[in-house]
């Protein structure tokens, strides 16, 4: 055969941003090796008549971090589209690790990116110690797609700090040079780069400081001197500026601004990402922050804003991790029942009854993940459900005040609270109402279209395999392709050609992934075949079907006609078909072969 996989008749996107061309692709090896009219023969052919064919999409901020060891589906991510994650954003992560400090990294990502520690201390594999190991111990498994491994900040200061990495210990020369050293070790065994997160939301589920929130200018920068003298590595920080703590130190926004361009400075040019959002608390901190990476780029930085399709908020419903009435005494003495008995007690009149004439106790504080704006806006309950909305089946995540909860309480002529609660009893309790917490201060996502085409832009903020308990946002493909160039009715759209380049090359060259993002003779056959006419989003559900019974919100699509890696088709009709071609990135061997 003169192909492995031959896809003809589609309409073939580059990733580059061009006009699409009729064309048909040719693989083999797992590397397209001819666009054009491929007339020999091929072992499979797709016909892709009426269909898109673009790169194989590239998420660049994911969580997989203990899910890839267990896990080899990669869901939900491969059900977008997806066929390359970059792992260990925002500092926390698996490896390295001591075997005494294995339980301090499982309750750090339960309480940081809402994973159920019972489902990550079952299933988590633990055969590494060191972040090369970790790397190896991951590329020794079956997986769906490809993923690449960050160094990140809090796993790596336990490890080199013990007991001394909490809140507001410094580290000493020797912990930071300690930590430049095992962070060059994994850059030089292909980690794609480092993570750091300065989030005051991010707390263990203990409720402590995560290790790294505060980690001086001179840590930072020392463990940034890792990337001396290499041509590849990225750097990515998520940081919200001490919002919660203005009142207490004032604002730092400037402060904390420079600590990060020292960071990146310290990095030798490495290109650096940082989180970009709107956040209703403080409505202009995102202009704040496009301006001074702007004047970073002035300066020479090369400084991208991670920046997402839709508002990042959360999912609300009795099986979720986070609803109104958690903090209310009569819903705590019924709350480790299972769904159904406790959807029997709310159904009661009369519990009914006493439930909403109680106030809600206070969620955060000491011992908790929770934080503090949680308290916050339990207790502005029309505020929250003026902008909280049922999304429906064909989920609606730019919907109006018309629409919101509240809307719906003032014309059943009923409180807030009572529309809410009867509104999470319907489908036998599994009813889920969607609250944008960032993203939406206006009601809209003009914002966010200005965001996604400043010119520092990219994609990122999905969070795969985190928040499972209330946030699915590994949708974003899906979401940017239906909504923003084809659905949207209320604003501007994007062009499809340039929400493909935003979904392939653009990631791929930030990352310096050299052999993917475009279908181009001579790099990897990471490739979908999309029915554009109907890819569309289905309502987010959950599924219990973590280790040790954990549950995850999952949401799938419809359109992926087939999602190929390295030449081999892992989804076909939107369903896995048990293939499992994903490696390891390894962005050093990339950038040796690129230098050749």
């Amino acid at each position: 055969m003169d192909y492995d996989l031959k896809i003809i008749n589609g309409s073939v996107f580059d990733g580059q941003g061009n006009e699409p061309i009729r064309a048909n692709v040719g693989v083999k090896d797992g590397v397209i090796v001819e666009v054009g009219p491929c007339v020999g023969e091929a072992a499979q052919v797709i016909d892709a008549a009426d269909h898109i064919v673009t790169p194989g999409f590239i998420d660049l901020h994911t969580h997989y971090d203990g899910q890839v060891s267990w896990d080899a589906d990669m869901q939900p991510s491969i059900n977008h589209g997806v066929s390359t994650v970059v792992m260990g954003s925002c500092g926390v992560g698996f490896a390295p690790v001591r075997p005494g400090d294995r339980d301090k990294l499982i309750r750090l990502m339960e309480g940081v990116e809402d994973i159920p520690g019972t489902a990550l201390a079952e299933g988590i594999t633990w055969d590494w110690e060191t972040l090369p190991e970790y790397m190896d111990a991951l590329d020794a498994k079956p997986h769906s797609i490809d993923y690449a491994v960050q160094v990140t900040h809090d796993p790596l200061r336990v490890y080199v700090m013990g007991d001394r990495a909490v809140f507001n210990e410094p580290a000493t020369s020797a912990d930071i040079e300690a930590m430049r050293r095992l962070t060059r070790e994994a850059l030089e065994a292909g980690a794609i780069g480092f993570s750091t997160g300065r989030s005051d939301v991010h707390r263990s589920a203990d409720g402590e400081w995560t290790p790294a929130s505060e980690a001086s200018a001179a840590e930072l920068e020392g463990i940034a001197s890792a990337f001396d003298g290499l041509s590849h590595g990225v750097l990515q920080a998520v940081n919200d500026f001490n919002l919660e703590r203005v009142a207490q130190d004032g604002d730092r926004f400037d402060e904390e601004f420079d600590l990060l361009e020292g960071f990146a400075s310290a990095a030798g040019g490495r290109p650096f990402s940082l989180s970009l959002m709107q956040r209703d608390f403080a409505p202009d901190q995102w202009l704040r922050i496009i301006d001074r990476a702007e004047k970073a780029v002035d300066k020479g930085l090369d400084m991208r804003l991670q920046t997402a399709p839709r508002g990042i908020g959360v999912t609300v419903g009795l099986q979720c991790t986070f609803h109104p009435f958690i903090g209310f005494p009569s819903y705590k003495r019924i709350c480790h029942l299972p769904l159904a008995e406790r959807v029997q007690h709310m159904r009661d009149p009369a519990f009914k009854a006493q439930l909403l004439g109680e106030k809600s106790e206070p969620v955060a504080g000491d011992g908790t993940p929770v934080p503090p704006i949680a308290d916050a806006l339990l207790a502005a309950v029309d505020f929250v459900a003026s902008k909280t909305f049922r999304l429906g089946e064909n989920p609606d995540y730019e919907q109006t005040e018309e629409t919101s909860v509240l809307q719906m309480a003032k014309d059943r002529g009923v409180p807030t609270l009572e529309m809410i609660y009867d509104l999470m009893l319907e489908n036998d309790g599994r009813e889920l109402l969607y609250f944008p917490i960032y993203n939406y201060t206006e009601m809209s996502y003009d914002n966010v279209y200005t965001m996604m085409r400043h010119p520092l832009s990219i994609m990122g903020l999905s969070d795969g395999g985190a928040h499972v308990g209330t946030v699915c946002d590994s949708s974003f493909p899906t979401y940017l392709l239906s909504y923003w160039t084809r659905d949207r009715e209320r604003g501007g759209r994007l062009e499809l050609r340039d929400a493909v380049r935003r979904l392939t090359s653009d990631i791929a060259d930030y990352c310096g992934m050299r052999d993917r993002g475009r279908i181009k003779v001579g790099l990897k056959a990471n490739i979908n075949v999309i029915d554009m006419g109907r890819l569309r989003l289905h309502a987010p559900h959950m599924e219990q079907d973590l280790p040790a019974g954990g549950q995850r919100l999952l949401q799938e699509a419809s359109g992926y006609r087939a999602v190929i890696v390295d030449g081999e088709v892992v989804l076909a009709n939107d369903r896995l078909t048990g293939r499992y071609p994903g490696r390891l990135v390894r962005v050093n061997q990339l950038a040796l072969q690129s230098a050749a």
